[in-house]
């Protein structure tokens, strides 16, 4: 088993930044691809980012490319998203996933492991 925990979340401003953490716990966190997802008021759960087990390699929906990165620190077990530019349609509920798999999945299937979620509300 794997146990995240999401921080981070909170009100800001359109055009202001914020940092999501998430801290995993259970089982080897180098193991696994990290991802983030998202879920607004009435909609589905949709991909955020995701990075890869050794950071080399990340992927971005195109919503959020250019404005978020993600990142990770292994020796801390904790994967980050930096949310830059924010607008009021990144309001949403912000999930941490962990994927077994080797792919950067983009899919909720292709995570084994999920968080909570922390609330993001960027307001106009």
């Amino acid at each position: 088993q794997v146990q995240l925990v999401e921080s981070g979340g909170g009100l800001v401003q359109a055009g202001g930044s914020l940092r999501l953490s998430c801290v995993a716990s259970g089982r080897t966190f180098s193991n696994y691809v990290m991802g983030w997802f998202r879920q607004a008021p009435g909609k589905e759960r949709e991909f955020v980012a995701a990075v890869r087990r050794n950071s080399y390699s990340t992927y971005s929906s195109d919503s959020v490319k250019g404005r978020f990165t993600i990142s990770r620190d292994n020796a801390k077990n904790t994967v980050y998203l930096q949310m830059n530019s924010l607008k009021p349609e990144d309001t949403a509920v912000y999930y941490c996933a962990a994927s077994s798999a080797v792919i950067l999945g983009t899919q909720e299937y292709d995570y084994d492991y999920w968080g909570q979620g922390t609330q993001v509300t960027v307001s106009s």
